[in-house]
């Protein structure tokens, strides 16, 4: 898992931070005062899904 978002895939992940970077598709915070907190950058390669292990 990369941060706090849930991702199938490495292009959803990547979307996911753009929106969050962008402020599209993941709303405000309410009562919290301060800018949003940046998103860390992607790792330099590609993220490997570690699949479903029950």
């Amino acid at each position: 898992m990369f941060w706090n978002w849930i991702g199938r895939s490495q292009e959803e992940i990547v979307q996911a931070r753009r929106d969050w970077m962008e402020g599209t598709r993941f709303g405000e915070v309410k009562g919290y005062d301060g800018d949003p907190l940046p998103a860390p950058e992607l790792p330099a390669v590609p993220l490997k899904p570690r699949g479903r292990v029950r």
